[in-house]
């Protein structure tokens, strides 16, 4: 097994340059030598040890990415179309700046302080709505941390959000400029502060703007499990009062699709649907979903960058808020004559 004096050697450098280069530390090399170190590490099959770099630096080099929003019982982020992509922003970023990821759904706040306790995180990307007490627990340590889909009012935590309310304005603009009067607003468990919330004030908002009641009966709320959710499709069947659906996430659109059709709906003849997110699953979905996208991997990539700066040169970003557009596809049906 090469040592970090093999390739200083092999590379005609010292062993600390070799080290800066190991722990990203390219201040005094030149970019031509950390490339030349870099060819030399992969043709010599070096592999660093993590264990003693961590003890001899206090950091592990490892980036916890904590979820509280998708519980365990339906599977956690890793099932989630969603955090799935979100993830894959995430640890392709981390990757090029020499960390390493570590995910965990936690229930409480005990979890959390149980993770930060036994393990030697540098730093944390929280996804989803974070209820006071877990959020005072994340406060309390010293580590730092970036909120995605978060709206906690803080000044101190670095937030990346998104236009959550546009996005749901411009779902159900666009059905109601598809002649569409009776919409349903499908969504999980609807928290205050949260992104669900944002999502419904802009879906109050376009039918306010068209003169279209907010009726309290096309609110239907769903579990994250895929059988919940196709089961609220087949309930949904029943109803003849609608003819339209906004969904706030793309799995909950595909689920009500399924529910739908499979109790006879056809999608869109009788059921329009617009989803949220443009993950992989509304293009595969039959037929394919119209939806509101934004840039998961971006956010994910983004995360990552803010929260090195704070890590490694105590820098703290004033919150970042991603933009939305529509996507069109096969899911709605016009009804303007």
């Amino acid at each position: 097994m090469p040592t970090i004096k093999d390739i200083a050697a092999r590379a005609g450098v010292s062993p600390t340059t070799v080290s800066n280069v190991l722990h990203n530390k390219y201040q005094r090399v030149s970019p031509e030598t950390v490339v030349r170190i870099r060819e030399t590490i992969a043709r010599m099959g070096y592999v660093p040890n993590m264990s003693a770099r961590a003890l001899a630096s206090s950091s592990s080099r490892i980036v916890g990415v904590v979820n509280h929003l998708v519980p365990l019982e339906s599977g956690g982020f890793f099932q989630d179309p969603f955090h799935s992509v979100l993830l894959s922003g995430i640890e392709q970023t981390l990757r090029q700046y020499g960390y390493f990821l570590m995910a965990r759904t936690i229930d409480s706040a005990e979890e959390l302080h149980s993770l930060l306790t036994n393990w030697n995180i540098d730093g944390l990307i929280i996804t989803g709505i974070f209820p006071r007490d877990l959020y005072q627990s994340l406060r309390r340590q010293e580590k730092p941390f970036v909120l995605i889909d978060s709206y906690i009012d803080d000044d101190h935590s670095i937030q990346i959000r998104l236009e959550d309310r546009q996005g749901g304005y411009i779902a159900t603009r666009h059905l109601l400029q598809k002649g569409h009067r009776s919409i349903l607003f499908c969504c999980p468990k609807m928290e205050e502060d949260g992104v669900i919330r944002e999502r419904y004030l802009g879906y109050t908002q376009a039918l306010e703007e068209f003169g279209v009641p907010v009726r309290p009966e096309n609110i239907c709320e769903s579990s994250f499990t895929i059988e919940d959710g196709i089961a609220l499709g087949r309930r949904l069947s029943q109803r003849d009062d609608f003819t339209a659906i906004f969904a706030t996430a793309d799995i909950l659109a595909a689920e009500l699709s399924t529910g739908l059709q499979l109790s006879g709906r056809r999608v869109p003849q009788d059921v329009s649907i617009v989803g949220f997110d443009d993950t992989n699953q509304s293009r595969i979905n039959c037929p394919p979903l119209t939806t509101v996208h934004q840039d998961v991997v971006g956010r994910g990539a983004l995360a990552v960058e803010l929260l090195i700066n704070a890590m490694e040169k105590n820098e703290y970003a004033p919150p970042r808020i991603f933009p939305v557009s529509l996507t069109e596809r096969d899911s709605v049906r016009d009804l303007n004559p």
